[in-house]
């Protein structure tokens, strides 16, 4: 048999709709009492006895802001006027709808509410929606004091504490607020006139028709969280450049339909599909009842191009003092001792810096979209402050990413190196981490092949490479592909317990290995063609570059560089080269200068991008032992999405064939007149001793102290936070 259910609401329109709700076929009945509270008396003793329900659209028997609940005296009139038919507002089940909405909603799309920023247009009757935005991390603001009673926007004016302390003595007042009042429809209102205070959130939640009359006109890749909507809300709010409509309420149009019935009819259906329609209702009737019904949110994108998109985050950091007194904003800095300018900065939070945008695999056409992330704290700040010092800063910068809907973030330059390579930040953020380093690695062999045979050097499995920093995260793997590769390494670290263990795995790896290894690369360097720095050494030479063998290839994959230029210089007929950097698919557009050409990505960052173009939103390469399985996965996905490798750098600068053509001719002439280069080499090495011992920029001195006012390091500490900019600004990896 038919059920019907009349829903009464606040408006004029009238319709009757059939739908099928928990296998039952009911007949919607809707009729508006044109905002007239005698219209809605009349109408509901028309049809007591008639319907098997009556839902209050709009028209709340209850109201409730956070733990406060209390009756409309016009409300609770109404819902004495039916004799022989329930009559509900849906109070009773619209919390655990909206709790429960969220999650499926969460569950379709992972990270959708997460960190997010909401504004609740109202919070009147969205208990449920609140609780549930908090669970996943959301910072609320209520709109409900601007909404009904016009109070200016202070600060605090809507915060959860001053609903905490105020919800009571604010209901007292809205019990007896006309209808017109409590859905914002009295003559001569206007739409709120704080555009400011809507463009601080994420989420506008709440009414939609409420949303609709106090919002501004443009909503510019907000997300809208309302129980329920009708297409002409859906069109009104693409045309404000809404990105994403959630509604919570179940459809009876079946699962991920648009939601466009309220709780009220949600609950008023409940009560028409019972046999008897006698039976106490209570939470847990309606709760056995719903456990039945498949359900799933709808979620509709407005936008193009938003549907289809993967998003990612990534940290920076500057790699030394002088990213700092070379932006533009903060170049007054210079005048200030560098001690206290870097020590200040590092104490400053994560700040965002640019979206990455463009992003797209010829492959699969799944869409990226990244976001920039920075530090403040330089490498050598991180290294002498303690781990849980970057920890703390990068837990911070993965709630922004989680803000901002990204699903991964990677970890740039030395947030990958301190303490245990992203494993800590890995296990407290809510959100996969990645240090970048499988994709460097392969990278930087793919890298190295290329600048080896552009050097002449055709068959480098006859060669010698030296692997320096062997038994860090990226060297030690680099050290194991490549004796698979090369047979004949040399591996150096200043660990010597860590190289016997390496050596001994290379070797049952890799049997017809040859190995060496050292402590200091200086006396094996003349025999080596190909030589991979990285390391995470300061103020100290890294390598004796006077000692390299005519035509020599170094790697430098370390960041900051373990080699500088004025060093490289003394060898022009060895080729220093950067790791691989990327050319990421699509037209990408960082939005801001990371110092590398337009569309070219460090290889840690391109890594993030790749993992979020594949849909791959799990921890990648953490800690220090990378295995070669996943260097290898990583290099599949990066020709399965047709990543490129960029061309080949040194000191920031494209190597050209004509270079690459000048220092293979300068090496042969070395090759051919072995005392013309043992002079030469004397001569570098002379010179070197005259350049000041460092690594990642960093001398071997103390440097020139902090010695100034307090209040001058309180002036950086309040403005001269770097890396402010977006375009056309000097980044950091």
């Amino acid at each position: 048999m038919m059920k019907k259910v009349l829903c009464l609401h606040w408006e004029s329109t009238e319709s009757t709709e059939t739908v099928t709700f928990l296998n039952k076929n009911i007949q919607f009945i809707r009729k508006g009492c044109r905002q007239a509270v005698h219209r809605a008396r009349e109408i509901i003793a028309e049809y007591d006895g008639q319907v098997d329900a009556i839902a209050l659209e709009n028209i709340p028997i209850w109201l409730e802001l956070g733990k406060n609940r209390e009756a409309h005296d016009v409300g609770e009139a109404l819902a004495g006027i039916a004799k022989k038919t329930p009559v509900t507002d849906g109070a009773t089940i619209r919390g655990g709808l909206e709790k429960w909405g969220i999650i499926l909603a969460d569950r379709a799309q992972p990270g959708i509410f997460s960190r997010k920023r909401v504004l609740l247009t109202p919070g009147l009757n969205h208990s449920g929606m609140a609780i549930g935005l908090e669970r996943r991390g959301c910072k609320l603001r209520y709109a409900d004091p601007l909404v009904y009673f016009g109070l200016p926007d202070f600060p605090g004016v809507g915060s959860r504490l001053s609903l905490e302390t105020a919800a009571a003595p604010t209901l007292e007042r809205l019990k007896n607020m006309p209808y017109q009042r409590l859905n914002f429809e009295s003559i001569g209102q206007k739409r709120l006139d704080h555009d400011d205070l809507f463009a601080k959130y994420d989420i506008i939640a709440g009414d939609v028709s409420i949303i609709r009359k106090c919002a501004p006109k443009l909503l510019k890749r907000k997300i809208i969280l309302v129980n329920y909507a009708t297409e002409a809300d859906i069109e009104d709010l693409r045309r404000r450049d809404v990105a994403i409509v959630v509604t919570l309420m179940p459809s009876p149009d079946g699962p991920g339909a648009l939601g466009r019935w309220p709780a009220a009819v949600i609950e008023a259906s409940l009560m028409a599909v019972q046999a008897d329609g006698k039976q106490q209702f209570s939470e847990d009737v309606y709760l056995d009842l719903l456990s039945n019904l498949r359900w799933v949110p709808h979620i509709r994108y407005l936008q193009p191009g938003e549907a289809n998109v993967n998003r990612f985050a990534f940290v920076i950091h500057p790699l030394n003092i002088s990213f700092i007194h070379k932006h533009p904003s903060y170049r007054w800095t210079s005048n200030l001792p560098d001690g206290l300018v870097e020590t200040i900065s590092a104490y400053m939070p994560p700040r965002y810096l640019s979206r990455i945008t463009g992003g797209k695999s010829p492959t699969t056409g799944q869409q990226i979209e990244g976001h920039l992330i920075s530090l403040g704290a330089t490498p050598r700040q991180m290294m002498k402050r303690g781990e849980r010092f970057t920890y703390d800063r990068l837990n911070q910068a993965a709630k922004i990413a989680e803000r901002l809907g990204a699903r991964i973030m990677g970890l740039g330059a030395f947030t990958s190196v301190v303490g245990d390579a992203g494993i800590t930040v890995a296990h407290e953020a809510d959100i996969a981490i990645t240090s970048g380093n499988s994709l460097t690695v392969a990278a930087t062999l793919e890298a190295a092949k290329q600048a080896v045979v552009q050097m002449g050097t055709s068959d480098l499995t006859r060669g010698k490479v030296m692997i320096i920093g062997a038994t860090g995260s990226i060297g030690s793997v680099c050290s194991r592909l490549l004796a698979q590769a090369i047979l004949d390494v040399v591996l150096v670290s200043i660990e010597p317990e860590r190289l016997i263990d390496l050596k001994q795995t290379i070797l049952k790896e890799t049997p017809k290995a040859k190995v060496t290894i050292a402590t200091r690369a200086d006396e094996l360097l003349g025999d080596c063609d190909l030589v991979v720095t990285t390391t995470s050494a300061f103020g100290q030479r890294v390598i004796d570059i006077s000692k390299c063998k005519p035509g020599a290839v170094i790697c430098d994959v370390a960041r900051p560089p373990d080699i500088n230029e004025r060093e490289a210089a003394l060898r022009p007929d060895v080729l220093v080269i950067e790791s691989g950097e990327v050319l990421i698919p699509g037209d990408i557009d960082f939005g801001y200068d990371i110092g590398l050409p337009p569309g070219t990505a460090y290889a840690c960052l391109a890594e993030t991008a790749l993992l979020a173009m594949e849909g791959r939103f799990e921890d990648y390469t953490l800690g220090r032992n990378i295995t070669t399985e996943r260097v290898k996965e990583i290099y599949h996905l990066f020709k399965k999405h047709q990543f490129q490798l960029a061309d080949l750098r040194s000191f920031g600068k494209v190597i050209t064939p004509a270079d690459f053509a000048a220092k293979r001719a300068l090496a042969a002439k070395f090759h051919e007149n072995q005392e013309k280069f043992r002079k030469f080499q004397r001569e570098a090495g002379e010179k070197l001793a005259r350049i000041p011992v460092m690594a990642k920029g960093v001398q071997s001195s103390k440097g020139n102290g902090i010695a100034k006012t307090v209040g001058a390091a309180l002036a950086i500490g309040t403005a001269a936070y770097l890396l402010g900019k977006r375009k056309g600004k000097k980044g950091a990896k």
